[in-house]
């Protein structure tokens, strides 16, 4: 190890940098360093995380900058560090691996492996010293440490039973093809968990129900009014950025009050898409504008220079959590004066006592303003005064699957919204992930400053970057776009697919783990097997094709089970049989350039949710590629719409009052 630095210099991942001047002799995730771990007959102690984490600051800052315990460390394991964004691959084996142990998850996670890589101990955040009933980590360590000495053989015998318990944990269910009875008895299921108090689902901490709510407004009744209650109370509450746009983690409380304030990518993403979906449904204001600035927080805050997105904004600054964001009413009145200080303290429940820490206040808004105009100027200039705090870190690595998320709600939110800044950055983001990010005609998992990386893409890179370049095909109407996405989706089948139905979320040529990880189950993403099954269905709407059509309908049939037992956590899954069950709904509007009625025609179009739309000129749409424009064309000189449901097609219409589309 070179003075002053470790291994980790010389990664690319913004996680592993974080690391590099730790005294803890680090290596990357490979081969090497099991063999460095043969060689000294010492354990692996795996260390993963990403660099918004909080709790991995604060381990890092408690043990790996600790001299005495990294010197523990580097004499008696072999120490790998791991950004889960980067190998979401290792990140699931071994997160199944801890949750079997503990009961919970969560990062940083902390493992120790035997020289096979099976794990015989895991956990997630171990403290300095002892508190709460949990050892310090250094304690951890020496206890890890006597028992690799003096008990191999009940090490080895723990190993195999959780290696063997993953494997069993990999296998899906066949089942039965998913039909409009399981629909309805998940929505109705899904409402009667709803949190009537406080909206949303479940307690502290509270995370933002994306895909879920995207289903409930699909699905409509009484789910849908939840939804929209969900949608309104979080925008309202202190998890959305009330100055700058964009929505954190997670709420602590249960009230959506405090945020653990990290903003990842893949959240604004899937809620940009909910709040895109209240307002084609609604027209309400409130979903419209929190709709904007999250687009617009996307492209102005996590817009890197290559045309992609950054995964997340760190919580911390000043080496605190939320500093950059909370206010206390003295703060108010130094910038705005006394009159509105006291005004915006009103409004935005800016305390004395404070609803964060040390007597300061996270903002919320939790009615409009009755001054429009004054809570505007208010409004710019917190975000001027803001703009001189130190900015919170930003992880600028360009993770696939997410842009691919960023790119079809930025793509639909064009649309709906009439934005076509959003559009212009889904294509820039769209061509950066062609161009740049498929290598060798295989697709890679991230870049970083243009450089791409080498890991290999898994399955939900494939899936959402594909349903980004279908956005793009139904929102520039080039056909492209659609024969890119093509291109993915035959990947996914030819590689990824096991025979059942279902996917592996690794292809099979990739690295061999303990465990090749298939969890068909979304988190605060979709997971791989949801998110191509969504584009799957929506490539066959717009091509045809019997192939793909096929396998998103295996793919449903294989979650079936999953969907009855625990709707909440395959609502991706549930999106897609919608639209699946449903047809979707097909619509193509040709119209030329200005044409006040061909506009109108679309913009109603675009507000149906689940449907696959296409808006061309008639140039266009004669020589494209895209299957579903074929023969379609202006009628009698006028502006057109052609809907076809369930693969039958109606006569076309050129007056917006006979477009029917309930």
């Amino acid at each position: 190890m070179m003075a002053g630095v470790n291994r980790l210099s010389a990664a690319t991942s913004p996680y592993l940098l974080q690391h590099k001047d730790n005294p803890v002799d680090w290596w990357e995730w490979g081969t090497e360093a099991f063999d460095e771990a043969r060689r000294r007959d010492v354990p692996v102690l795996l260390s993963i995380g990403y660099a918004a984490c909080h709790w991995c600051h604060v381990m890092a800052h408690e043990s790996f900058e600790d001299q005495a315990t990294a010197s523990y460390l580097n004499e008696h394991y072999v120490s790998i560090k791991v950004d889960r964004e980067e190998r979401p691959d290792v990140d699931a084996v071994y997160m199944q691996a801890t949750v079997a142990t503990t009961g919970h998850g969560g990062w940083p996670m902390t493992c120790v492996l035997d020289h096979e890589g099976r794990p015989f101990f895991a956990g997630t955040y171990f403290p300095d010293q002892p508190r709460h009933g949990q050892p310090s980590f250094t304690q951890l360590l020496q206890a890890i440490t006597e028992a690799w000495s003096e008990r191999r053989d009940d090490i080895d015998a723990t190993a195999v039973k959780i290696v063997e318990h993953i494997a069993a944990s990999a296998s899906l269910d066949g089942a039965a093809p998913l039909d409009r009875a399981v629909l309805d008895a998940a929505a109705a299921k899904v409402t009667r968990e709803f949190d009537d108090v406080n909206a949303g689902f479940g307690g502290a901490p509270k995370f933002p129900p994306s895909m879920l709510l995207e289903f409930q407004l699909r699905h409509g009744g009484l789910g849908a009014a939840q939804a929209v209650r969900t949608l309104e109370t979080m925008a309202r509450g202190g998890i959305y950025d009330q100055l700058g746009g964009g929505f954190a983690r997670y709420s602590v409380d249960a009230r959506w009050m405090v945020p653990h304030f990290e903003k990842m990518l893949y959240d604004n993403a899937l809620l940009l898409s909910a709040y895109t979906s209240w307002y084609a449904v609604t027209g309400d204001a409130l979903a419209a504008r929190i709709a904007r600035e999250t687009g617009s927080f996307l492209i102005d805050e996590l817009g890197t220079p290559q045309g992609g997105f950054s995964s997340a904004l760190d919580a911390d600054s000043e080496g605190a959590e939320g500093t950059y964001y909370v206010w206390t009413p003295d703060q108010l009145v130094a910038v705005l004066g006394e009159d509105d200080g006291s005004w915006a303290a009103d409004l935005l429940t800016v305390t004395p006592q404070g609803t964060f820490e040390h007597g300061s206040s996270v903002l919320q808004l939790l009615a409009d303003a009755d001054d429009a105009d004054r809570w505007a100027s208010v409004r710019s200039r917190l975000l001027a005064a803001r703009t001189t705090r130190e900015r919170p870190g930003e992880d600028d690595k360009v993770v696939a699957a997410w842009n691919g998320l960023a790119i079809a709600a930025l793509a639909r939110a064009a649309g709906v919204l009439d934005e076509p800044r959003f559009l212009d950055a889904a294509l820039r983001a769209g061509t950066l992930l062609w161009d740049l990010h498929l290598v060798d005609g295989r697709l890679r998992r991230v870049s970083r400053d243009g450089i791409v990386g080498k890991h290999a893409g898994v399955l939900e890179d494939h899936g959402c970057v594909a349903d980004g370049f279908i956005a793009l095909a139904e929102a520039s109407g080039d056909g492209a776009w659609l024969e890119r996405a093509g291109v993915l989706l035959d990947l996914g089948l030819d590689q990824f697919a096991d025979g059942d139905g279902g996917f592996h979320d690794t292809a099979d040529d990739a690295e061999t783990l303990i465990a090749r990880p298939r969890d068909p189950s979304d988190n605060a993403s979709p997971s791989g097997h949801s998110a191509i099954t969504n584009a799957l269905v929506r490539y066959a709407a717009l091509t045809g094709s019997g192939r793909h059509r096929d396998a998103a309908e295996a793919a449903l049939a294989s979650v079936r089970r999953l969907i009855e037992r625990g709707p909440r956590f395959a609502a991706w899954s549930l999106v897609a049989g919608q639209a699946a069950i449903d047809g979707p709904l097909e619509i193509v509007v040709v119209t030329d350039s200005g044409d006040p009625v061909g506009a109108e025609l679309a913009a109603k179009a675009r507000r149906v949710l689940g449907a696959v739309v296409l808006v061309v000129g008639p140039d266009q749409a004669a020589s494209s590629s895209i299957p579903l424009l074929e023969g379609r064309g202006l009628v009698d000189g006028r502006a057109a719409a052609y809907v076809c449901r369930a693969m039958v097609c109606e006569r076309p219409v050129t007056d917006v009052a006979d477009l029917v589309l309930g």
